[in-house]
């Protein structure tokens, strides 16, 4: 099977069709997209502590505050995967970089503790980068299913899949210490750096295969994947499988640092470990599954194991702090080992043409357990106690087992 795919569409491809060693420039613009994005997600959360005492806010109010940025890609994700579908990759994800750096550097001047942010104004905010950044997984998704052939898309999209753990690692490593330091104003100024320096890469760089985007009239046939079950199933599947991931992600600083008396270096590890950890394991899922393995049996094993080890952080709640941060970090590595092939296996059901609404979809339902987790746990621990927080969390990723359809032969 040849290595450039094409979508579906009546025209001619031009003679200048650009070569198909591209796509793999194509392929480290959309990791470098999904990183940037990723280290603002996962790195804000991470300044956690730092934050809840700036800004004076209880953990509850902490939590909600968090999880708007969840919130903000939910509301978005399909919208940005129809209009991706509709209007093309580049113009999509480059109006995604630009806005959402724009967000932050507002944020920046007007959002910071020492300008008096409530709850409201900063979740306002972190909704907006959100709901701008969530265009980021559609259109840099269906760039990569455009120019990588079925033999090769599972590698790939766990590739761009692993830019979310290696882009978190980042913004845990940078923003918390920055955060402390010189505060949340320059913490607003890197991440949109890191956005803007992006979009100009994307701007130079991101080309189309050969052939122009699909017209609604040149689409593919059949019904839309906002319509298909299997589709729903997978995307659903993720989305409990998200709860263990932002389980770890949100509150191991806060638990390390309540529980255990831990510092942020405590927190830094699990996380770090945690995402690089889970990335690698992409990556090598995204490989077994081109070279025949099913991609729901994998996503089906990988529930398993992350229920498994959350089960086990909830039995070691009590253990010595590094018996406890170990345990957090195998947890966190199960539970971001599923994206490259949920993500891919929704976007080739869907078809090249319709993947970014498809994207679009399992990225709704994805950051919606995204916002609905951080917001739910700190409830779940005031009426219950740490150990139960890790048990529901283990419980979600179980039930994403028999929800993923059965194993598709290709």
């Amino acid at each position: 099977m040849g290595a450039l795919v094409t979508t579906a569409t009546t025209a001619p491809v031009p003679h200048t069709t650009v070569r198909p060693r591209h796509r793999w420039v194509v392929l480290a613009l959309g990791v470098a997209a999904q990183a940037a994005f990723s280290a603002m997600f996962s790195g804000l959360p991470v300044t956690g502590v730092t934050m809840r005492a700036d800004y004076g806010f209880s953990t509850g109010q902490l939590g909600f505050v968090i999880g708007c940025l969840g919130l903000g890609v939910a509301a978005s994700d399909i919208v940005w995967g129809l209009l991706t579908d509709r209007f093309g990759d580049r113009r999509i994800l480059l109006t995604g970089l630009i806005s959402t750096g724009s967000v932050l550097v507002a944020m920046a001047a007007v959002a910071t503790p020492a300008d008096g942010t409530g709850v409201w104004r900063l979740a306002g905010f972190l909704f907006a980068a959100g709901a701008l950044g969530g265009s980021v997984n559609g259109s840099s998704g269906r760039a990569v299913m455009t120019w990588f052939s079925d033999a090769e898309r599972g590698f790939a999209m766990s590739v761009r899949q692993t830019a979310i753990p290696v882009g978190g690692a980042v913004g845990v490593a940078v923003l918390p210490p920055v955060a402390s330091a010189y505060g949340f104003r320059a913490a607003y100024l890197t991440l949109a750096a890191f956005l803007l320096l992006t979009a100009a890469a994307t701007a130079r760089w991101l080309r189309a295969p050969g052939e122009p985007a699909p017209t609604p009239e040149a689409a593919a046939s059949g019904p839309s994947p906002l319509r298909r079950w299997d589709v729903w199933r997978v995307a659903l599947a993720g989305a409990l499988l998200t709860v263990p991931q932002f389980a770890v992600l949100s509150f191991a600083g806060i638990f390390l640092h309540d529980a255990k008396g831990a510092g942020a270096a405590a927190a830094a590890v699990a996380v770090v470990t945690a995402q690089l950890g889970g990335g690698a394991l992409r990556i090598w899922t995204g490989r077994r599954s081109d070279r025949g393995g099913d991609r729901r049996t994998y996503i089906r094993v990988i529930g398993v194991v992350a229920a498994v080890a959350m089960a086990a952080v909830a039995v070691l709640t009590h253990a010595p702090t590094p018996v406890a941060v170990l345990a957090l970090a195998a947890a966190g590595v199960a539970a971001n080992a599923w994206h490259g092939v949920a993500y891919t296996e929704v976007a080739v059901l869907a078809g090249a043409d319709r993947a970014g609404t498809a994207l679009g979809l399992a990225g709704t339902t994805i950051f919606a357990a995204g916002f609905l987790t951080p917001l739910l746990l700190p409830v779940l621990h005031g009426a219950t106690s740490w150990p139960v927080v890790w048990a529901a969390a283990a419980l979600a990723a179980l039930a994403a087992v028999p929800l993923t359809p059965g194993a598709r032969h290709r």
